[in-house]
């Protein structure tokens, strides 16, 4: 799964044959993952190689940064699941359009990421205000993944069932009454898919387009298993944003995200999407994992000369005790300090930083206000050339 999976939601759901995991943790704490990687290995040999993690990263403890080290990360050791800090906490989800889009996702049998993930924002970007654009997040392609990156909890199959036909329409069909202006499309990853479901994508987006023309589309997608093709094929559908998370450092990825995935094919892609003209770019990176400053500063770097436009940052939460466990707790001013930092010494557009912030978190407001709605006005001020 890419992407809003971090930190929320049910367990993994695959075979559990036990296997010998290669990484630090037991086969009885993680079966499934080991399962996930030893199959994957099977059907291409040419991944083993990927799935030996550093066993030093799997050491490093909680520490303060040496720069900015009264605004570094939290302990998590010393600071148990159950008492999380207090900026974590959010309000039950509630109001007329929450419930409304709710009921909605229910009678239309749509699948979001923001339900499949538990996500704790839900509230917030569903109900929308006089302040931020109302937004939904939709899972295409089912809710079972054919990847087990350790930090998502959605549930995982080396065969998942077919894809709906029918989808694309319905899901256009649907969104275009409700009266949100901003929807992202996600997906699990279906590398059992020739495209991995890129074209699935694109019938989607142009369904939407054609029957709410001025409807911002986001597509959250998966790595298409470094198909570039894909990529154009989706990034020319007619969406607004293309985004694809990064996840993490690359010194940590091997540790984080399934063997066939990859920093420098997250950063392909990206690059791939951002050859389309108009098409905005955007990823994410997750904090609290072990990452160091200097590492969080390289990625920025990295994701910045691929052209990406928009970043997002925010605190890796554990889902349940089988996946990757905290390593720290960011403190929010340290994201606000990432924030500026990447504005004004990256030179990313927009950057959405925080403890709750995930790649899809508001977006209708980061995107809408900071973005579109902002450089639309400037050409419509510049002068006519005729």
């Amino acid at each position: 799964m890419n992407g809003d999976g971090q930190g929320f939601s049910s367990g993994v759901d695959s075979p559990g044959v036990a296997a010998e995991v290669p990484i630090d943790v037991s086969a009885d704490e993680y079966d499934a993952f080991a399962e996930l990687v030893r199959m994957a290995v099977e059907k291409d040999p040419s991944l083993r190689s990927t799935t030996t993690a550093s066993s030093s990263s799997s050491q490093q403890g909680s520490r303060m940064s040496s720069s900015l080290a009264m605004l570094g990360p939290m302990s998590a050791e010393s600071l148990p699941l159950q008492n999380k800090p207090g900026w974590l906490r959010q309000k039950a989800p509630q109001g007329e359009q929450y419930e409304y889009l709710t009921a909605q996702m229910g009678n239309l049998k749509l699948a979001t990421v923001c339900q499949e993930a538990q996500c704790p924002n839900i509230g917030e970007c569903w109900g929308g205000s006089d302040e931020h654009t109302a937004t939904a997040t939709i899972m295409l392609m089912g809710d079972t993944c054919t990847r087990g990156c350790r930090f998502c909890a959605v549930n995982t199959s080396q065969a998942p069932p077919p894809l709906d036909p029918d989808e694309p329409k319905n899901t256009a069909e649907a969104v275009a009454d409700w009266g949100v202006g901003y929807v992202v499309l996600t997906s699990v990853d279906r590398d059992d898919l020739p495209d991995g479901g890129a074209n699935h994508f694109a019938q989607t987006v142009r369904g939407l387009k054609e029957l709410k023309p001025d409807l911002l589309v986001e597509c959250l997608t998966p790595d298409f298993s470094g198909d570039l093709d894909a990529v154009r094929l989706l990034a020319s559908s007619g969406l607004d944003v293309f985004a694809h998370n990064i996840e993490t450092v690359e010194s940590l990825q091997k540790r984080v995200r399934d063997p066939r995935a990859g920093y420098v094919q997250s950063l392909e892609v990206l690059r791939a999407a951002k050859e389309i003209p108009g098409v905005y770019t955007k990823s994410s990176i997750m904090l609290g994992l072990g990452e160091t400053d200097d590492e969080i500063i390289d990625t920025m770097v990295d994701l910045r000369d691929c052209g990406v436009d928009i970043l997002t940052l925010g605190q890796y939460l554990q889902p349940t005790p089988r996946h990757l466990p905290i390593v720290d707790y960011v403190h929010p001013e340290k994201f606000d300090y990432w924030r500026q930092f990447g504005e004004e010494e990256i030179g990313f557009k927009f950057v959405a930083s925080g403890p709750m912030v995930r790649s899809s978190y508001r977006a209708g407001e980061f995107f809408v206000d900071a973005m579109i709605r902002g450089e639309r006005a400037k050409t419509r001020l510049l002068p006519s050339s005729s």
